[in-house]
């Protein structure tokens, strides 16, 4: 008998960048739990491939290609599950698009390009999501069952040198996510960020070939089990949180904290006493760059068995 906690029978999920990798990987995982399906993608053949498959297997999934940086896919999108199946529960951000260079090199276009397709793109079918929620649950008088998963990224944490434009838009998307949590918990959403490390066409370049006679330890479909858990019922009590998830390895973030504090005795500072004060914190030279987090690069599993 399936556990109801983790079952998706029933619910509706939209799923951006569905017609590969991880957002393939996702769907195909959220369908098998039961949801019915919105896959958005570019369009093409890939992502209606994706929703044939999951027919194959039994599932419901229905194709709504555009633009995830337009206004009108994501008034397009909620049409689409509202129109289709009745209702929308489930939002899985995760289009997106490389174009690496250093900031010294990088163009207007291919910065305004990364930053729209992530940043803008998941915030446009969340403002459509969120406002759907929020009407629905003013008119029900009470919370609604609603989930969005972020897709950011560990180059958000570390300042990623040749990433300035990605390392941006997945720190907005972060930030996206917190002010979501904050501001639509009392509507029933939960929104939280993945930080994924999966071999997709998108990161290949990066994280080279898929290793022979092996299992791939950066498949995605180890990525889309913490999706489908943080889109069930049994994920209502998270709220607000980031992960690192990738192989063996899922690892809650815990949010940025005051390194140090200082008080002036006077109305406001002064260079001098700055200086004085902030001084010893800074004693490396060269300096290293702050503010960086790479504590996530050696994360090792703590194995827990199934049903633990």
């Amino acid at each position: 008998m399936t556990d109801q906690r983790f079952g998706l029978a029933g619910a509706v999920a939209i799923v951006t960048g569905a017609g590969n990798g991880l957002g393939r990987a996702e769907a195909v995982a959220l369908a098998a739990g039961g949801a019915r399906l919105v896959l958005n993608d570019l369009p093409g053949d890939a992502v209606a491939a994706v929703a044939a498959e999951i027919a194959a297997a039994g599932g419901e999934a229905t194709v709504c290609t555009g633009d995830i940086g337009e206004w009108s896919t994501g008034e397009s999108l909620l049409t689409t599950a509202l129109d289709t199946y009745g209702r929308l529960d489930i939002l899985v951000n995760n289009a997106g698009v490389l174009r690496d260079r250093m900031v010294f090199t990088m163009s207007a276009h291919e910065w305004d390009l990364v930053l729209r397709v992530h940043l803008r793109g998941h915030f446009v079918t969340t403002r459509f999501a969120t406002a759907h929620w929020r009407e629905r649950s003013k008119a029900l008088g009470s919370p609604v069952y609603a989930r969005i998963i972020n897709t950011s990224s560990e180059a958000f944490l570390l300042g990623s040198p040749g990433q300035p434009n990605y390392a941006a838009a997945k720190a907005g998307v972060v930030a996206l996510t917190v002010a979501t949590a904050r501001s639509c918990a009392r509507y029933g959403v939960r929104a939280n960020a993945i930080c994924p490390r999966a071999r997709t066409a998108m990161t290949a370049d990066l994280m080279g070939p898929t290793p022979d006679g092996v299992a791939d330890p950066l498949s995605p479909e180890h990525v889309a089990p913490l999706v489908s858990y943080l889109a069930s019922p049994a994920g209502a009590r998270i709220n607000g949180e980031v992960f690192v998830i990738h192989g063996g390895v899922a690892a809650v973030l815990a949010p940025p904290t005051v390194r140090a504090s200082f008080q002036t005795d006077g109305g406001s500072w002064s260079p001098h006493a700055l200086h004085d004060a902030l001084g010893p914190l800074f004693r490396q030279d060269p300096p290293g760059a702050g503010f960086a987090c790479e504590a996530t690069l050696p994360l090792a599993t703590t194995t827990f068995g199934e049903g633990t």
